[in-house]
């Protein structure tokens, strides 16, 4: 299962409480040369309470690289 998706079904909100999100990638430019470019080379995960819109937001880079996945979303989605 993808992390969009494995977000989308476990997320439970930190403010509500509420089970359930919605996923949004996203592009943000750095600093230095690639603002003044305008280069979007950084892509962030922004997770959405269906219930209440709470929005809180990931580096999926962060996730997917740890060697200890299932863990990391289980501290993210089981608070």
């Amino acid at each position: 299962m993808k992390l969009d998706e494995q977000l989308q079904t476990r997320f439970k909100c930190p403010k509500c409480k509420h089970q359930g999100a919605k996923t949004r990638r996203f592009a943000a430019t750095g600093a230095g040369f690639s603002r003044f470019i305008d280069i979007q080379h950084n892509v962030f995960l922004a997770v959405s309470c269906k219930h209440c819109g709470f929005t809180e937001v990931y580096d999926p880079r962060v996730i997917e690289g740890s060697s200890h996945l299932m863990d990391v979303l289980d501290f993210i989605l089981e608070r």
